[in-house]
């Protein structure tokens, strides 16, 4: 049996991660289910997921980083990875806020994880939460996260007490929701964000105490209260009973409103007066100062609503509903760079309109892309691209998001990255289970992808189309340029900090001083074995001219090969290369 924690050190915060993805992905189709506010678009559970998956990805990648190192990371460094991870993959208005809870705790816990500091952590979430949110409503997730934190300041007495003091208030405060929330109390639901946050809070429990917590909210005496007169316990319909055997937050058969609309209700986005809200959910991470947040969320207020505003220290994630999305966009680009920018359209992404579909495609091909330059170049060509930026790898939840957005019945999926592999892998399955036939060819460079995708006819056969991009991928070799961080041992040899290396199909094959010269030594050597096609993807700071000297010299020493540019924009290397 594992040792239990006296405090959240840095594979506490790790275990907690992974307890909570696996908690929310068991509920997450009853999370979706229970959905009706702010908007009843069935999507709660997925985004909660989505956002606590990024997170757990942020931390594995700070405990990778460590795997020579003969201690674990730092608790700091894991708490702030965390909080990170799930500020750049928050979705939806609830994954906002689930982002800016972890942020407000990791604020604290950076400094300790004893029982102490957790009570101020979830003192500080739940605050920092409710300021990020334009217009607070009681009844919601924000309740639940008070509530969990007013019963641990009660607590004076070990991290578990306090733990499974912060676990029973918010249990028991979510069976209160839907006396507070008009539109719970019709339909018969507790909040679904709410109950999200019982999920990830009894993940804590179970990572303090290695057992799952008791399916309900315990009294002085340990006893679960009953159910307020009218009200609901846990995730039941009002009136309902409990499953026997079943998790928290269960629902007997048939206790579920379809699609997780009110019973006797017509569609509802602005629950409180029935009246029709926003067309749009717009979602981007901003690089941006205070001062221009502080304006963009004025602006963004008196375009619509839900709107929440969360992060800090210069990266911001900025979530509304509103009628006008390019406008919404537009304040971002004046407060800021935004980046990321997901427009949701609820007329065809939620159950909330009557609207038909329009017909999926046939085909379509998803491919991730190291910067924005590329992501326009595939666009153009028919693709549907999710930008990989420098330390900020999508997860599975965003492939997947990309595989819909692409609105076909057969999807090419191009990772371009070996990184990737696992992650398209877990996104391709979970779109067959929705319905696509997915491809995936294995991809591990842009340059791959690139040539994958310069042969992809849809007029042909799914699978003859499939091996021809799988068999163009694997004709070309794929090399970067890469600045050496610190001194270390490399297959080419020492390398010092500073020094520019030359990658070759993943391994470092060149050690030079400056770009110009590697990358002429690079691209000697993976000509040598000849070649037809040269493709240079250059960085955002590169110039020009390095892509003209460079065509000068295939030319001059290579007869017969042809020199294509491209322009990659912001991207983690100086320079890509692809042979083929």
């Amino acid at each position: 049996m594992p040792q239990l924690p006296d405090d959240l050190d840095a594979v506490a915060v790790r275990t907690w991660c992974s307890l909570a993805l696996e908690a929310l992905g068991r509920e997450r189709a009853e999370i979706d289910a229970i959905n009706v506010y702010p908007i009843a678009d069935g999507d709660t559970g997925t985004n909660l997921y989505l956002t606590v998956e990024s997170a757990a990805a942020a931390v594995e990648a700070v405990f990778a980083a460590h795997e020579t190192g003969a201690t674990a990371p730092a608790t700091a460094d894991a708490v702030r990875a965390m909080a990170h991870g799930a500020l750049i993959g928050a979705r939806g208005n609830s994954g906002t806020i689930l982002a800016q809870l972890l942020r407000g705790m990791a604020g604290v816990l950076a400094d300790g994880g004893d029982a102490a500091h957790l009570r101020r952590a979830l003192t500080r979430a739940a605050d920092a939460a409710r300021r990020a949110v334009a217009h607070p409503v009681e009844g919601t997730v924000l309740t639940v996260a008070a509530a969990a934190a007013e019963a641990a300041e009660g607590e004076e007495s070990d991290l578990r007490t306090v733990v499974h003091a912060a676990y029973d208030g918010a249990l028991a405060a979510l069976a209160r929701t839907p006396e507070q929330l008009a539109v719970l109390g019709r339909a018969g639901v507790v909040d679904a964000g709410g109950r999200g946050l019982v999920a990830v809070l009894g993940a804590l429990v179970e990572t303090v105490t290695g057992q799952a917590p008791v399916r309900g909210p315990r009294t002085a005496h340990g006893k679960a209260p009953t159910p307020v007169d009218g009200g609901s316990v846990v995730g039941l319909p009002v009136g309902g009973t409990p499953v026997e055997g079943g998790p928290a937050g269960g629902f007997p058969a048939g206790g579920v409103p379809e699609a997780g609309v009110p019973v006797g209700e017509g569609p509802l986005d602005c629950p409180e007066d029935g009246v029709a809200g926003p067309a749009f959910e717009v979602i981007y991470l901003l690089e941006a100062d205070d001062e221009q947040v502080a304006r963009l969320r004025t602006r963004l207020d008196a375009l619509g609503d839900s709107l929440v505003v969360v992060g800090g220290d210069g990266l911001w994630h900025v979530h509304v509903h509103v009628d006008d999305a390019g406008a919404a966009v537009e304040a971002g680009v004046e407060a800021g760079r935004p980046y990321r920018i997901r427009i949701t359209h609820f007329a065809t992404e939620s159950g909330h309109d009557l609207r038909v579909q329009a017909e999926p495609a046939q085909r379509a091909v998803v491919v991730v892309v190291p910067g924005d330059g590329l992501a326009g170049l595939c666009t153009e060509a028919g693709a549907t691209t999710v930008i990989a930026r420098p330390g900020e790898p999508p997860a599975s939840g965003e492939l997947v998001d990309a595989i819909r957005r692409a609105h076909a019945r057969e999807v090419v999926l191009l990772p371009n990255d070996a990184a990737l592999r696992h992650t398209a892998a877990a996104a391709a399955e979970q779109a067959r289970t929705e319905g696509v036939r997915v491809a995936l060819v294995p991809t591990r460079a842009a340059v791959q992808g690139i040539a994958a995708l310069a042969v992809h006819e849809p007029d042909r056969g799914f699978d003859e189309d499939v091996v021809a991009m799988t068999a163009a991928a694997g004709a070309t070799r794929y090399a970067e340029l890469a600045v050496a961080e610190r001194q270390s041992w490399t297959m080419a040899g020492i390398c010092q900090a500073g020094d520019i290396l030359g990658l070759i199909d993943g391994d470092v094959a060149v050690i030079g001083a400056d770009v110009p010269a590697t990358a002429r030594t690079v691209l000697d050597r993976m000509l040598a074995a000849g070649g037809e096609l040269v493709t240079l993807v250059l960085g955002e700071d590169v110039p020009d001219s390095l892509a003209d000297a460079l065509e000068e010299h295939v030319r001059e020493g290579y007869l017969a090969v042809d020199t294509v540019v491209y322009r990659g924009g912001h991207q983690r290397a100086p320079l890509l290369i692809g042979v083929e």
